[in-house]
């Protein structure tokens, strides 16, 4: 054991925590690579490393910057993951930390520093998710050998709300301008708020894809968003007069906005959503509400779930099923509807058993005169009738 020559260079062999370690030096001073079997015999003992030298974990904000961003952006995912990466970032405690030193606690400290700036559960939530996909992307990438758990906060609100018609009616009322254009699309059509943000003029598709035109979603969540969804009377109305109105251009943002992104996104909406609600009275609700909305009347218009699935972007029917709140009259008209069908077969006692069977019966009368009570003695009671018996 120790430092040998091999030809011209000098290697050095030793054995540590039962494994042998065997490399080339590549120099041929026996002091210098004495020294180098030192430094690396120092190394391990000082537990710098598990077996082997360790490299420094990118800080957060690095690691987002020139791993994920390029992951998310080649699997069509930069919406999600972009989201949630800028409120993370934010957050300088978890920006600047080293990926292998971020913990259960430094999350905890994002979602309560975001909770302190009256951030919503749901929203906290949704970059959680984000840290965590991150966290356990690293980990397979071996770029740190295991990743925390993140645990979501509490109270966070479904939304699942389904606005009414006559609630529509008075919400879009009180609506002006963009907003009142935005949510009549996304009553009509299901759409995710993000996906209409980005809508383009490239992708109306004016005389096809259904009797009024279609739109056109090229990007989305998953690969499923990538879709057309037929245009309704009022959307095809409403956009025709939009593109008329731009000087019918070719390309372009539908909603442009003087934002990072050049087109509307949640904050554009956030005020004067607020406002209307306050005017129109209306049981509050988000703008993510109009999809369940959309979604749930198609349900119960008998819409079969897989085309719902098509229409909704969806990857499974278990993620359309989510989105189908049928009320109380929706149940009882499909019962009522089996039930109808059920007397059109015209089916009764005398169709459904064979003749012979019926002949040869036993009225309930002559089987309880068989009853008798376990020991033979006392006549038969209910709780016997059916279970003990004798000829």
């Amino acid at each position: 054991m120790g430092v040998y020559k091999r030809g011209k260079t000098y290697w050095y062999k030793f054995v540590f925590n039962g494994h042998l370690f065997r490399e080339s030096t590549r120099q041929g001073n026996a002091t210098v690579a004495r020294q180098m079997e030192a430094a690396h015999r120092t190394s391990l003992a000082k537990g710098e490393v598990g077996l082997r030298e360790k490299k420094a974990a990118p800080t957060f904000e690095d690691f987002c910057t020139k791993r994920i961003t390029p992951y998310a952006e080649g699997r069509g995912k930069s919406v999600w993951y972009g989201a949630g990466i800028n409120a993370l970032v934010k957050f300088e405690k978890l920006a600047n930390s080293p990926l292998d030193e971020i913990t259960s606690e430094v999350a905890a400290a994002f979602a309560a520093h975001r909770q302190d700036e009256k951030i919503q559960p749901c929203s906290i939530n949704s970059a959680l998710r984000v840290l965590r996909r991150i966290l356990r992307l690293a980990m397979e990438w071996k770029v740190i050998p295991t990743a925390p758990k993140i645990e979501m906060l509490k109270g966070e609100t479904r939304r699942e709300r389904v606005v009414t018609f006559d609630e529509e009616i008075r919400y879009l009322a009180a609506c002006a301008g963009t907003l009142n254009e935005v949510a009549s699309l996304l009553f009509d059509s299901g759409l995710r708020p993000d996906e209409l943000h980005r809508m383009a003029w490239e992708h109306q598709r004016w005389d096809s894809g259904g009797r009024f035109g279609s739109i056109f979603v090229s990007t989305g969540k998953t690969k499923a968003a990538r879709r057309s969804i037929p245009m309704s009377k009022r959307v095809r109305a409403l956009l025709e007069k939009k593109w008329k109105d731009a000087g019918k251009p070719e390309t372009g943002w539908v909603w442009p906005a003087d934002t990072a992104s050049g087109h509307v996104n949640h904050s554009t909406f956030r005020r004067p959503h607020s406002a209307a609600l306050k005017l129109c009275k209306v049981r509050p609700f988000v703008l993510y509400s109009l999809r369940h909305t959309f979604l749930t009347r198609l349900g119960a218009s008998g819409c079969d779930v897989w085309t719902l699935m098509k229409i909704a972007g969806h990857s499974n029917i278990q993620q359309s099923m989510a989105y189908i709140h049928p009320d109380s009259k929706t149940v009882q008209a499909a019962v009522d509807k089996v039930g109808r069908g059920r007397h059109k077969t015209r089916h009764n006692a005398e169709t459904a058993i064979p003749k012979e069977i019926l002949e040869t019966a036993v009225s309930d009368s002559e089987t309880e005169r068989y009853l008798v009570s376990a020991d033979g003695l006392e006549p038969s009671t209910h709780a016997l009738k059916g279970h003990c018996s004798t000829s």
